[in-house]
């Protein structure tokens, strides 16, 4: 950018697009001005940007330090003794404190008390913003139909018109539901010929006789909307909307003529500034902070066209109904919402200070996104995001103890220069780098009174672990790295440390995503193993997955496993801390060049379009040509496994160079019903895309903790300058 781009406010330089933000857009309502605004965080900046630069060289130091050990012991036997006392020497390993539980206060029941499945999506998509925060309900009809969860062959195959086979298998399927998670005292509800009210009580009618729940304290109330008469009932903390009009074609299907099942789906909602997008400077800063502002405010709207119409998308409001004695129950319409801001490493031009240097990302978002959450904060009407008064952020990419220290203290200042009450804000500690993991209770403790969160993710984690022991020796295939001892024990220590640290029912402790929307019926068969691991929140792809991935929290109370999880043995550190080396294994030239390509097609197909088109998180088509929801997670793991079996000579230079050529005719040839999509194998010479995709390979190892981010964001700013 220009120096006439900047308008000079005390030391700091701040791009015009985002000062023009902050004083027209989003401080009016607040009681507070531009210069408290940009003075405090001066102030911030010059006291916190330079501990991070000093943290993030640690990191760097610990990191060398690491390569060297591995060098000296290259071709001995794994030593896990000698290995832990050499972490512990160099302070990469702490040592763990006291027991202690955490003393978060202020928290909704949506982390605290409820489980349930948790979207994440780029907030820089407006459409995908409101779609998320309004995924809050929806039916349970649609989730079975739309998808292969009910079998799309044969005569239940879905078809362009509606197919009366697949909806009475629909309501075969819904009603079954229904037995599990509000049975009745006897029968069942697909042989109801309708429901009524008798005083407090709902009875289902069969074969003229009035059954009730056999709980009765599971329904709440009704409503009648536009849809029809609605019950509302309550199981495991979370709501169900049976809708009965026996008008209406599809509830003719259904004795009782149950037209729906509407079911509380997405509880929470994780808005994205990180992994989802591609913001890499002041113009896209801008927007994502503007769309934030509008779900906080409740005002974001998206205009778009769909079959020749044009719609607009607003917030849901809140939902009523009447309890049988005549009292109001007032039910959130939408998601509750966290932001992810960024981590500590990546800066951005949106503010420049102290000889004209980028300012540290991460701190940026802290101030605006929480400047942004102060309309919610003050709302005295109408829906709120938290009705607790909190403000959550969640915090990825940070590095053991001191790294979560310094971000307790950026939001400590933050409170300050709005003149919030210490600990208003909340955060979410992403476990997804080794040496928080490994530290996770004293980074836990780190944030003791504002932690409301935190979850494991094999993708990240992974890319970090192969970074960490880049020179350890050439790792294991990536589906194999699945099988690995380090990461049962990473995913279970996570959760121990949680329960051990006060989690249950105060705060959530979260599991990872499903990335294959296309693949409902796999998803319902193998998510439950995260309610069975104890986490009481996991994530999904899209709306209709949270939809299904409801009703696991209806089969299964995540806080008794949770009580039954707390007696087991803690995972073993030593398990954590083995790498998943091939060890003296031998992969055949065949597996070799298949996970080589596997990896370089996966790296191309989510490269070309953050690169070229400026898209974070979309459903990326894998070698198999099937959809996977890819954010820069997944391209981090597949660039460090390549550089690794690089530095190890799995793999040379010619053969990474021709398989990312093959595979580039490949995604060139997925994506040619995009009229924005720029090829890449006719012009590789010239492809910006092609050339951040073979740097992110070929530098790999040499890139901070592995992160995509630096090359990404340099070359985007590049082919921006291109267009």
């Amino acid at each position: 950018m220009r120096e006439s781009d900047y308008i000079e406010i005390g030391q700091l330089k701040v791009a015009k697009p985002l000062a023009s933000l902050v004083e027209k857009e989003i401080l009016p309502g607040l009681n507070i001005d531009a210069d408290q605004v940009w003075s405090n965080f001066e102030k911030i900046l010059a006291d916190l940007a330079p501990r991070n630069k000093e943290l993030l060289a640690k990191r760097e130091k610990l990191q060398q330090q690491i390569d060297d050990y591995h060098l000296a012991h290259k071709g001995a036997d794994w030593n896990a003794a000698a290995y832990k006392k050499f972490l512990k020497a160099i302070g990469y390993l702490v040592a763990e404190g006291a027991d202690f539980e955490i003393g978060t206060q202020n928290v909704d029941d949506e982390i605290a008390k409820v489980a349930g499945p948790q979207l994440v999506v780029p907030v820089m998509n407006a459409r995908f913003a409101l779609n998320a925060a309004n995924a809050r309900w929806g039916s349970l009809y649609d989730g079975l139909y739309g998808t292969d969860a009910i079998a799309t062959e044969g005569a239940l195959a879905p078809g362009k018109a509606y197919n009366e086979k697949r909806g009475a298998e629909v309501i075969a399927r819904a009603a079954a539901f229904l037995d599990q998670a509000i049975p009745l005292s006897k029968g069942k509800h697909a042989d109801a010929s309708g429901y009524k009210l008798d005083g407090q009580n709902l009875l289902a009618i069969i074969d003229g006789a009035d059954i009730p729940l056999k709980d009765p304290s599971q329904f709440l109330g009704t409503r009648q909307s536009k849809a029809g008469q609605g019950y509302l009932f309550a199981n495991n903390g979370l709501h169900i909307e049976v809708v009965i009009d026996k008008s209406d074609p599809i509830g003719q299907q259904s004795g009782a003529g149950v037209k729906d099942v509407v079911l509380e789906a997405a509880l929470t909602t994780i808005q994205d500034c990180e992994d989802s997008v591609a913001a890499v400077d002041a113009q896209d800063k801008a927007e994502v902070y503007r769309n934030w502002l509008g779900l906080m405010k409740g005002d974001l709207q998206s205009s778009f066209t769909k079959n020749g119409k044009e719609m607009v998308r607003s917030l849901n409001g809140d939902l009523s109904f009447q309890t049988p004695d005549g009292d109001n129950i007032s039910l959130p319409g939408r998601s509750l919402m966290l932001v992810r801001n960024v981590g500590h490493l990546m800066t951005n031009n949106a503010v420049l200070f102290a000889n004209d240097e980028e300012v540290p990302e991460g701190m940026l978002d802290a101030m605006i996104t929480v400047l942004c959450a102060l309309h919610d904060l003050n709302k005295e009407s109408g829906p709120r995001n938290s009705r607790a008064g909190s403000i959550y952020i969640v915090k990825p990419k940070m590095h053991g103890p001191e790294e979560a220290a310094l971000t307790d203290e950026l939001f400590d200042r933050v409170e300050d220069a709005y003149g919030l009450e210490r600990h208003t804000i909340k955060v979410g500690v992403m476990d997804e780098e080794r040496r928080t993991t490994v530290n996770l209770k004293e980074c836990i403790r780190a944030v003791q009174n504002r932690v409301v969160f935190i979850n494991t993710g094999f993708l990240d984690r992974t890319g970090d672990e192969i970074h960490t022991s880049m020179q350890a020796g050439p790792v294991l295939p990536k589906g194999d790295i699945k099988g690995a001892k380090w990461l049962t024990a990473y995913e279970n220590w996570n959760v121990d440390t949680g329960l051990e640290t006060g989690f249950s029912q105060k705060a959530q402790i979260g599991k990872g995503m499903w990335a294959m929307p296309d693949e409902m019926a796999k998803m319902l068969e193998a998510k439950t193993d995260h309610l069975k691991a104890g986490a009481n929140c996991a994530w999904v792809p899209s709306p209709t997955a949270a939809v299904l991935h409801a009703t696991h929290y209806h089969q299964i109370d995540v806080f008794s496993v949770q009580d039954q999880l707390k007696s087991r043995a803690k995972a073993a550190l030593d398990d954590i801390l083995t790498p998943p080396l091939l060890g003296g294994r031998n992969l055949s030239a065949d597996e070799v060049q298949h996970e080589l390509e596997n990896n370089a097609q996966g790296i191309l197909g989510y490269v070309v379009r953050w690169v070229e088109q400026g898209v974070g998180c979309s459903k990326v088509p894998d070698i198999n040509d099937v959809g996977l929801m890819e954010d820069r997670a997944t391209l981090r793991i597949s660039a460090q496994h390549i550089a690794n079996w690089l530095l190890h000579g799995l793999v040379d230079e010619d053969q990474v160079m021709q398989a990312m050529k093959k595979m580039a005719a490949k995604v060139d040839e997925q994506n040619q019903g995009d009229p924005a999509y720029q090829p890449m194998a006719d012009n590789f010479d010239k492809s910006v895309a092609f050339a951040a995709a073979c740097e992110l390979v070929f530098e790999g190892a040499n890139q901070p903790s592995g992160y995509t981010e630096p090359i990404l964001h340099r070359r985007r700013l590049e082919a921006k300058a291109n267009a």
